[in-house]
């Protein structure tokens, strides 16, 4: 899962063995019938026990044992060891007789997409009324994120008040700040006295002390940056830069395409697209053209007026220079459809991620749990789906499989495939999402049989009754929703690849076991995944997923719960 990294940002900026359970035996009542009739069939419903079955820990084990070796190197996307894991599942999906849906490409079954890897080099500043202000004493990205600067650029600043958006109030409204560098304060609407002008949005009272919904209200814009004004000491946040030196310093992602914007400020992860940058205090009145008495004056409107009122300053022309070197590179989503019957054109997606972390320092990373365990879950579902088609039970609705990369660099393959799907958005039903399940979390114990369920209710009521049903009827196991709370200090919603199929308005379950002793170390090995949980928590997926591809009706959206 997409690990959060720099919380202290935050700060600065506010002020995944027992034995595989038998399937139940169910009794079906028939009428007698004479001795040369054939056995009858299965009701309905048992068909889901007989596919369920065929997801067996030891083909999941065969499966893992070829994703997680050292010849696909950490499956790090745009890698070698990433293209021939895509070469592997692609093999897989083929034989297994699913559809490559990609069109225009080298290969029906392959997305591909670019990225840009960068790296931060010395020597980066912002220049303003001729005084130079330098990369991590005046001013640091959130993250190490790709550069829009690679050269010396002169821009003219926007200022855009504290850059929120809420009902009647826009900080935006009237203002151009397409493919533009803004300027915004930290913190919420408020009047002199520092009375807010806004009400909570929800349970968040500091819902817009937030940078990152900030930064992702100004790409929805369409703004190329966004400086995020402190009121940090100089030394404080010179500081605050040195402690993150290292950090920002090593290599960064970003998707050059990531499609249309939508506003999305609920997330608490940086927005593809658009570069977020922390000031000083000095430079960011600078960047606005104000003194911190023209700011006082610029609050003091706001609380006269109630609402948002024009800056009577004028941001300067500023020249912005953050070298780095940039590699570019292609990576891939590996895709396979099974088609379905009378409600084809409504799709349900069943995904996982399957890049990993790559080498470092001479050492491989397999992501055992940290995805192949999701991957191979993937596969065996496929299988499963596609045996129950040859043999004319199903499915009614169309399944695609999904096997994403670049998940550990920013959900860049599930932002790519959300923004160029192969069936439009608006038919897909649900996503279901498998990320580590194949381990013991550190709050469970070994004996335990359970998953951890994220998002099952957040825009669906009926997707959570029908995987509770799931596994009240089949599987049984414990279902563990502490990730699922509100203001969830882990973030784990927003951390894998259903987030950017939720942020669309499809409703998605996030299934897990949680972080480990070995998560995003080179300790993560098959050696170490417990194969018949795995079984029992894909076949939960199974189970839920036969519901939704069979139903008479496609699961509403009725709710909303960020």
């Amino acid at each position: 899962m997409k690990t959060l990294v720099f919380c202290g940002l935050l700060a600065l900026a506010t002020c995944s063995a027992s034995a595989q359970q038998a399937p139940t035996k169910v009794k079906i009542k028939t009428k007698a019938a004479p001795a040369a009739q054939a056995t009858p069939v299965p009701a309905a419903p048992e068909w889901a026990r007989t596919y369920a079955a065929t997801i067996r820990p030891e083909e999941l084990r065969q499966h893992l044992t070829v994703v997680a070796s050292d010849a696909f190197q950490g499956r790090e996307a745009g890698q070698p060891g990433q293209k021939l894991a895509a070469e592997y599942l692609v093999k897989q999906f083929a034989a297994l007789g699913l559809q490559g849906p990609v069109t225009g490409g080298d290969n029906p079954y392959l997305q591909h997409f670019p990225l840009v890897r960068g790296a931060t080099a010395p020597g980066g500043y912002v220049q303003v009324n001729g005084r130079r202000y330098e990369w991590l004493n005046d001013f640091f990205s959130y993250g190490p994120l790709p550069s829009p600067f690679l050269t010396p650029t002169v821009a003219q600043p926007v200022f855009v008040g504290f850059g929120v958006e809420q009902g009647a109030y826009s900080d935006y409204a009237g203002l151009d700040v397409q493919g533009k560098d803004v300027v915004a304060l930290m913190g919420a609407p408020q009047d002199e006295r520092g009375r807010a002008l806004l009400r909570p949005l929800g349970r968040k009272a500091d819902y817009w002390d937030s940078g990152l919904r900030k930064a992702a209200l100004a790409k929805a814009h369409g703004a190329r940056t966004i400086f995020l004004v402190t009121f940090a000491s100089a030394a404080a946040f010179r500081k605050e830069g040195q402690q993150f030196a290292s950090a920002l310093s090593e290599p960064a992602f970003s998707l050059p395409d990531p499609g249309p914007a939508i506003i999305d400020t609920v997330s608490e992860s940086i927005p593809p697209g658009i570069g977020v940058y922390l000031t000083s205090q000095e430079l960011g009145f600078a960047l606005a053209g104000a003194t911190r008495a023209d700011l006082m004056g610029y609050v003091r409107g706001l609380g006269q007026a109630r609402g948002p009122v024009p800056a009577a300053f004028q941001p300067p022309t500023a020249t912005f220079y953050l070298p780095q070197t940039q590699q570019q590179l292609t990576t891939e989503n590996v895709l396979g459809f099974l088609e379905g019957s009378d409600k084809k054109d409504e799709v349900l997606v069943i995904s996982a991620h399957y890049d990993h972390l790559g080498v470092k320092h001479d050492t491989i990373y397999n992501g055992a749990d940290d995805d192949g365990s999701g991957t191979v879950a993937v596969l065996q579902l496929a299988k499963a789906f596609v045996q129950a088609k040859k043999d004319g039970h199903g499915p009614r609705r169309s399944i695609l499989f999904i096997t994403m990369t670049a998940e550990e660099e920013g959900l860049f393959g599930s932002e790519y495939y959300t923004a160029h799907p192969v069936v439009p958005l608006a038919q897909t039903i649900a996503d279901l999402n498998i990320d580590m399940v194949g381990r013991t979390d550190r709050k469970h114990g070994l004996k335990k049989h359970f998953v951890c369920v994220v998002g099952s209710d957040k825009l669906s009521s009926e997707l959570h009754t029908i995987n509770e049903a799931a596994n009240r009827d089949y599987t049984h196991l414990e279902l563990d929703y502490h990730f699922n709370i509100p203001n969830e200090p882990e973030h784990i919603y927003y951390r894998s690849d259903h987030y950017n199929f939720a942020r669309r308005k499809i409703p998605v379950i996030f299934y897990t076991t949680g972080e480990h002793a070995d998560y995003h170390k080179a300790t993560d090995d098959v050696e170490k995944i417990e194969f018949d949980k795995l079984a029992e928590r894909a076949q939960l997926v199974f189970y839920t997923a036969w519901e939704l591809a069979n139903r008479e009706q496609r699961i509403v959206v009725d709710s909303n719960k960020p």
